[in-house]
């Protein structure tokens, strides 16, 4: 049986569509129900993580017409914008460009990442303009004010990724570990939510193209194309979407040891027009190979594990213990997490189930099966502790199924590539 897009979309019109997401489908399998065609209309999928290439638009208003002829630096947060393209001359509003991997010049802990969650938030934000004249201007502005402020991803949703460890005693500074990586084999950072990953469940891209609609943090955007560094074998997407429409819970900072990084959420739908494409979202965690690397030589695998090892029976968040709690003057947990979840309590809100706090508290404060892989080398065989996860499997589940909803309601319909 095949159906055309526009069947599905008439479905979907009418409230009738059977919407499931990659992962109820692979539990089917798993439990030996195998669905058809005619058992299901869409899949969603999802995934949330680093996602180093995301940067804004944003076009907002600093002060009065004729005030300033055009601004040469300008700074949220402290974080550095890049002002233009367009000069706006005499406008007094400036267009500007902002990376989510920016550090603000005021604090090294604070970044894009975190000024993004902010202002989808809500919050309002210092600004300060340095303008063509030699001036400073400083003012405040929050989302609902600024009249452009769009998200670019350049690359996001990777198909392939790759875990980390460090395989010499001296401590290696890195994006991807929270923390300088201790070594020989003290730890493994990963990223990828396995068989729930967009591209792992249509990784020929029968389904997904330019102009097909996404959710990215919680906002109805669109795919630009495929994402730079992007191949047949490593494919990814350039996503973009309004930030006025996202939620502040799909995306934030994130800490790493050389500086502060953002993560992001974003789910795409998979259109189920014949028996092929479903077929292809029945993959396990199992079956998806995750090349293990030096995290200094990157390109050079050491071996390979996969994604069950990973997911499979560990925990999405830890179990804060206060009882247990030391009080110590320098507490790893607070100087470690990466989303500043932990200040004197874990604050649930802003936890992404990294693991840095179960890995760095002795005292068991905090919680949490993060597991362990197990890795055949040349030079022996290593039980390796996981110590950090730069995916959020809980927020990626979520913003599949926040998907699925929009779908489920009629509020959300196929594009045909």
């Amino acid at each position: 049986m095949k159906r055309s897009v526009q069947e599905i979309n008439k479905k979907i019109s009418r409230g009738q569509a059977t919407v499931l997401t990659a992962e109820e489908v692979t539990r089917m399998v798993i439990e030996g129900e195998t669905p058809t065609v005619e058992d299901v209309e869409v899949i969603t999928t999802g995934t949330t993580g680093i996602m180093s290439g995301t940067a804004a638009i944003i076009h907002l208003k600093i002060d009065e017409p004729g005030s300033f002829k055009k601004a040469k630096k300008i700074y949220l947060n402290g974080v550095p914008g890049f002002p233009g393209p367009c000069p706006n001359e005499w406008l007094g509003s400036v267009d500007l460009t902002i990376y989510g991997t920016a550090n603000s010049v005021h604090d090294p802990e604070y970044g894009g990442g975190f000024l993004f969650k902010d202002l989808i938030a809500g919050r309002e934000i210092e600004i300060s303009v340095e303008t063509s004249q030699g001036e400073l201007i400083t003012t405040t502005s929050n989302l609902k004010d600024m009249a452009t402020a769009k998200m670019i991803g350049t690359r996001m949703a990777f198909k392939n990724y790759t875990a980390f460890v460090n395989p010499e005693p001296q401590s290696v500074s890195s994006i991807f570990h929270a923390i300088e990586m201790e070594g020989p084999f003290k730890g493994l950072s990963f990223s990828g939510c396995g068989e729930l990953n967009p591209l792992e469940n249509d990784p020929q891209m029968k389904t997904i193209c330019m102009g097909s609609k996404i959710l990215l943090n919680g906002s109805e955007g669109l795919i630009l194309g495929t994402g730079t560094r992007s191949s047949l074998n490593k494919p990814n997407l350039m996503l973009a979407a309004d930030m006025h429409n996202m939620d502040s819970h799909y995306l934030g900072g994130f800490k790493t040891a050389v500086g502060p990084e953002i993560y992001d959420s974003v789910a795409l739908a998979i259109p189920v027009t014949d028996q092929r494409i479903l077929e292809k979202t029945f993959i396990r965690n199992s079956d998806i190979k995750l090349p293990v690397a030096d995290i200094k030589g990157r390109h050079m695998p050491l071996g390979e594990i996969d994604y069950g090892q990973v997911w499979e029976d560990s925990d999405e968040r830890p179990q804060y213990h206060p009882e247990n709690c030391m009080n110590c003057v320098n507490c790893l947990v607070k100087e470690r997490c990466p989303t500043k979840a932990f200040n004197q309590g874990l604050d649930v809100k802003k936890c992404f189930g990294c693991g840095m706090c179960a890995y760095s508290c002795e005292y068991g404060t905090c919680q949490m099966n993060i597991g362990s892989v197990e890795l055949k080398l040349q030079q022996g065989e290593f039980e390796i502790p996981i110590a950090c996860r730069q995916s959020d499997l809980k927020r990626a589940r979520e913003i599949s199924n926040l998907l699925k909803k929009r779908i489920e309601e009629g509020n959300f319909y196929i594009f045909e590539c």
